[in-house]
């Protein structure tokens, strides 16, 4: 079992990224929060790693710290939570804000993560809330921006990432653009922004 990777970061891409260790390139699995701590290719990082291994794959989760990893194993212990709901929910919600909308049954907060419906999340709550004190808050690391879907916003992240950028970066550059512009922003004007952003 592989319980941790120090290497190269080769490639990110969206929901994974690809860590060069002696020759052999390692396909990890991440939240958009550890993904977005990772540092530019082909810059040295350390991930702590979460194994499966089933019939048919081998498949690698990894987490910026220990709070993250610890807070996924007991999320893919709850009935309907799987590594990919598991990794939307810590994408949406830093381990601090998890263990807060958990204690405080904050379905609203839960329910922002793709794949968590009302259901799932009284479900989360009911079962986690006396195990959340337990629970280790996690460093400040990036967080993860939530961009709704069919929105400028997410065109313009799409339009970056087409050129080249990676996700993490175009989102950070793209929100603090809307930011500065407005929430009415057009999607001209998001990508003039952003690009101008990251040229710097």
């Amino acid at each position: 079992m592989i319980g941790r990777l120090r290497g190269l970061v080769e490639q990110i891409e969206d929901g994974r990224c690809i860590i060069d260790v002696g020759g052999v390139g390692y396909v990890v699995q991440a939240s958009a929060r550890s993904l977005a701590a990772l540092p530019l290719p082909p810059g040295i990082a350390i991930l702590l790693i979460e194994t499966q291994v089933r019939e048919d794959a081998i498949t690698l989760y990894g987490f910026a710290d220990a709070a993250e990893r610890d807070w996924f194993r007991l999320l893919t212990t709850i009935q309907g939570v799987g590594a990919k709901v598991a990794l939307s929910l810590l994408s949406a919600l830093p381990p601090n804000a998890l263990t807060s909308a958990i204690a405080k049954g904050d379905r609203g907060a839960i329910t922002r993560a793709p794949g968590v419906g009302p259901k799932l999340a009284t479900r989360l709550i009911a079962e986690l809330r006396e195990k959340v004190g337990a629970m280790p808050a996690g460093v400040d690391l990036p967080a993860a921006i939530v961009i709704p879907p069919q929105s400028p916003l997410a065109d313009a992240v799409s339009a970056l990432v087409n050129l080249g950028y990676r996700r993490p970066e175009a989102e950070g550059a793209l929100a603090r653009a809307q930011d500065n512009l407005g929430s009415d922003a057009s999607l001209d004007e998001l990508i003039r922004a952003g690009l101008k952003a990251l040229a710097r």
